[in-house]
């Protein structure tokens, strides 16, 4: 006998319950036509992940409630078919107290037109992105439900990270694992997962079918990346990372034979199609373009807006909003200053035309100089400094802004990590947009990404996208004469170490000497981090790919006189 389970792996968006609801209802008609008995959707898949403080409005509550209703109702007549549906429950009107709310992180199970089982999540999670002890109770109670002969227990997330809650469901009868989640991206996570849940069914003897959402959600991606496991630990199926899919799982029943088995009993085999693994920076580019795709277009955005200086920065964004949006719906301007060196003008307008793009010149000069002149009196007896640098950033992020307000695109920010970090961007100047798609890329990442996608060109249009003298010309702000980015930092190989080492992995500043960085270095950027925490924190939100993020994995006081 064989049980045919599909895993919805679907693109959800918070706060919309109809919608949602219609693409599950969409998903399981579909699935059933094709044979499937059971569907399985992510964690929280009728109101999407993570919807933060949305949770504490009962009336959100109730919509979900009234969602899974509507859900249940339009399957009613499919017989035999059991929808695994993803949601909170157990809202309290009377209180916002989290310490005494019943709410839930839910799964329940529906089946012609009834709940025929329900389980609440019980390890909570509180680190990196999550927040659900601020959300939700732990449940304590196993969930085992049946599906054609086949005793299928119920996990979601970060149960299935823990031995007791499989362990529970296997002693409550259940033959094969079916874990719902909704697991942020980042570099690595899919293997990380993919181990976890094979030490997961060794300790249970236990076949297990994993399902991720997919999708971009605010700073976190989903890639999905579903897969199923067989009873010995060997990958079974894996679904396409960064697509929507409903992906398919065949569960058959084998009978041991009596020398593999004592009892004879009948084993498990589960097989389905097995996509292939990407690369570090095939990852990093497609979680990249979903998630700038998904924040413009789930926000209602027309198109987006971004400055091309000349820069790889810049050029790599265009890129990457490119084959997120398309080329009609993005873009660029060129904001010369006095300081704009000539081959700017050339490769700016050379990366544009390759990409297809709009393509403006709005100098800054006059600009400039009419906030140099009105601020002589003042600045008298001073030398050129950074003030003058600065004055040039904001004068672009407020022509940026301005065309923004005018025609509705968001403005991309083109700063990367190891500037965010350092705090080298410059408040309402290059800082000044509405989504910052390298926030959590250093800018060694930002060449390899730059050479990957030169090298996988999607339009096969012959032509690097990206100029080659872009990606070799020594990265310069241009906001004075003959100025490069090493005029003021360490090389972006040794910059980019330190701060993930300081940063993503918590390691002292003793550690770091240790492993061979300059003392000089070390002590440089430790102390720029931690003097810039103030323009982070007035950042527009970036999409996460590493462990340790600027946004909510990183939660430092501004005001902050202690020194390791």
């Amino acid at each position: 006998m064989t049980l045919k389970i599909c895993v919805a792996q679907l693109n959800f968006v918070v706060g919309d319950m109809a919608g949602n609801a219609q693409k599950i209802i969409n998903c399981a008609t579909e699935a059933y036509q094709d044979g499937a008995r059971l569907v399985l959707t992510p964690e929280l898949s009728l109101c999407g992940y993570a919807a933060e403080d949305l949770f504490l409005r009962p009336s959100f509550i109730q919509a979900c409630d009234d969602a899974l209703k509507t859900v249940s109702a339009a399957l009613s007549g499919l017989k035999g078919l059991h929808v695994v549906v993803g949601h909170p429950s157990g809202g309290d009107e009377r209180t916002r107290s989290v310490s005494v709310q019943r709410r839930f992180n839910m799964a329940s199970v529906v089946c012609e037109g009834q709940v025929v089982a329900s389980y609440a999540k019980r390890e909570l999670p509180n680190y990196q992105v999550f927040d659900e002890r601020r959300y939700f109770v732990a449940g304590n109670q196993p969930c085992v439900f049946d599906v054609a002969g086949t005793k299928v227990g119920l996990l979601i997330c970060e149960d299935a990270w823990f031995d007791a809650p499989a362990a529970d469901a296997k002693a409550a009868g259940a033959e094969l694992l079916a874990v719902i989640n909704a697991s942020p991206f980042h570099v690595g996570k899919g293997d990380e997962r993919e181990q976890a849940m094979r030490g997961r069914v060794q300790a249970t003897g236990l076949p297990l079918i994993y399902a991720h959402l997919v999708g971009g959600q605010d700073e976190v991606v989903f890639e999905g990346r579903s897969f199923a496991l067989n009873a010995d630990g060997a990958l079974a199926a894996r679904a396409s990372s960064f697509e929507v899919t409903a992906f398919t799982v065949d569960v058959t029943r084998e009978q041991a034979t009596q020398a593999a088995s004592s009892s004879g009993s009948a084993t498990m085999h589960l097989s389905g199609d097995v996509a292939e693994d990407g690369s570090l920076e095939a990852d990093l580019w497609h979680a990249l373009v979903l998630g700038v795709r998904d924040y413009i277009g789930k926000n209602g955005f027309p198109g987006a807006l971004l400055g091309l200086s000349g820069g790889i920065d810049s050029a790599l964004v265009l890129a990457i909003a490119v084959d997120a949006l398309g080329a009609d719906k993005v873009r660029t301007v060129m904001m010369p200053s006095p300081y704009t060196a000539e081959i700017s003008w050339v490769d700016a307008r050379d990366m544009a035309k390759r990409m297809g793009v709009r393509y403006d010149e709005v100098s800054i000069v006059p600009e400039f100089e009419a906030f140099l002149g009105s601020l002589k009196a003042n600045f008298e007896g001073t030398q050129l400094d950074t003030t003058e640098e600065n004055i040039q950033a904001r004068i672009r992020g407020t022509l940026l802004m301005a065309l923004s307000n005018k025609f509705g695109s968001i403005v991309l920010t083109t700063g990367n990590k190891s500037e965010m970090a350092t705090g080298y961007c410059t408040l309402y100047g290059d800082m000044a947009g509405g989504f910052a798609v390298l926030k959590d890329v250093a800018k060694t990442l930002v060449f390899k990404l730059a050479r990957w996608r030169n090298a996988h060109d999607p339009y096969s249009t012959g032509t690097d996208p990206i100029p080659e003298r872009i990606i070799t010309r020594p990265p310069s702000a241009e906001l004075r004469p003959d100025q490069t980015d090493q005029d003021s930092l360490p090389p972006y190989e040794v910059l980019d170490e330190i701060i993930a080492r300081f940063m993503e992995n918590d390691q002292s500043s003793d550690d770091i000497m240790a492993a061979g960085f300059a003392r000089a270095d070390v002590e440089k950027v430790t102390r720029l981090i931690r003097i810039n925490e103030y323009k982070r924190r007035q950042s527009p939100v970036g999409i996460r790919v590493t462990h340790r993020s600027f946004g909510k994995d990183w939660r430092y006081p501004i005001t902050n006189k202690f020194r390791a």
